[in-house]
């Protein structure tokens, strides 16, 4: 199989869609001759044309409510906010119409829309091109939120998303964009919403993370291995549906449990993982879940000093795992 970036497995999610459907199409700022800011969808306008590869004006709230209209309408948008940190103009478009128009139509409307977002640090991008958002809107039933951290799950799951009769929000970590590479198959593949994959089996300890943070837990776990102790690694991939069922399985095993992500500890995804942990697995703890996050400061600085301060690292993670492998 063909090695491939992040990056590279969006672009081919998404063009094998279009080529597949030509209800298809991208809507957002200077997604058309310039690829996005990331070129993600650099080549489509050649392929597809300007009818489906279209410029919006520099209003997200025009990108969502445009994409409503036409999900509403037999097509199949894919909205692209620039950075993550740039929803909040959509945010009333997003949450009070996308997420409830099938429940407040008792079923007669459906909203099959992607929203395409860069989130997470570690870039250098300061206080408006770094910020995670994705707690506040796995609060919001009728969305899905999903989050792929290696380039097999990104082009499975873009596709999903595309695939999907609700609105998805697909969370793109841009340091993943090009740093993660992985293999890929050439044929035709879809991973569906929800289910969290095991990335790495262990039986001492178990570690939930999603995005960047996956790798550096990997990447903690690896250290472990070679003093004895063994991490499982768990990718939740999807926040909203949740896969309750693979994440306290794991607990009951391990009988262990961290939870991290770059966001604000407080009010952060992790919470809500243990919370279910405690609620349903109790029992099986041999130790306090423990949450490792961002701190509670308004958003991510630009100083590199102070980036590094803010996120959390690999020699952090190893830190708290070490500290709740001993407890």
């Amino acid at each position: 199989m063909p090695e491939i970036n992040v990056l590279e497995a969006i672009r081919q999610g998404i063009d094998e869609m279009m080529a597949h459907d030509e209800r298809i199409f991208v809507f957002g700022e200077d997604v058309g001759k310039r690829g996005g800011v990331f070129r993600v969808t650099e080549g489509l306008l050649a392929k597809y044309g300007p009818l489906r590869i279209i410029d919006s004006p520099l209003a997200e709230s025009v990108i969502a409510g445009a994409c409503i209209g036409a999900a509403m309408n037999d097509t199949l948008p894919i909205a692209e906010i620039q950075f993550a940190d740039f929803i909040a103009p959509a945010f009333n478009q997003i949450v009070q119409e996308a997420a409830r128009i099938h429940y407040r139509s008792n079923g007669d409307w459906s909203v099959p829309m992607v929203i395409r977002a860069p989130y997470g640090g570690g870039i250098h991008g300061a206080l408006y091109h770094s910020q995670s958002i994705e707690a506040f809107f796995a609060h919001v039933p009728g969305l899905k939120v999903v989050t792929p951290g290696t380039p097999y799950d990104a082009k499975g799951l873009i596709k999903s998303a595309i695939s999907d009769p609700n609105p998805v929000l697909f969370l793109e970590h841009k340091k993943t964009y090009r740093l993660i590479k992985g293999q890929v198959p050439e044929e035709a593949y879809q991973v569906p919403i929800g289910p969290a994959d095991v990335k790495r089996p262990g039986e001492d300890l178990s570690v939930f993370a999603y995005g960047l943070m996956l790798h550096y837990c990997l990447e903690a776990a690896q250290q472990l291995a070679t003093e004895g102790v063994s991490i499982e690694v768990v990718d939740l991939r999807t926040l909203r549906p949740l896969d309750t069922e693979t994440i306290l399985d794991s607990v009951r095993r391990t009988g262990k449990a961290l939870v991290v992500h770059e966001d604000n500890l407080f009010g952060g995804f992790g919470g809500e993982v243990a919370s279910l942990i405690a609620e349903h697995a109790f029992e099986y703890l041999d130790a306090p879940v423990r949450r490792l996050g961002g701190p509670d400061v308004p958003a991510m600085p630009f100083a590199k000093s102070l980036e590094d301060a803010f996120m959390p690292s690999p020699a952090r993670i190893i830190a708290a795992l070490r500290d709740l492998a001993a407890y």
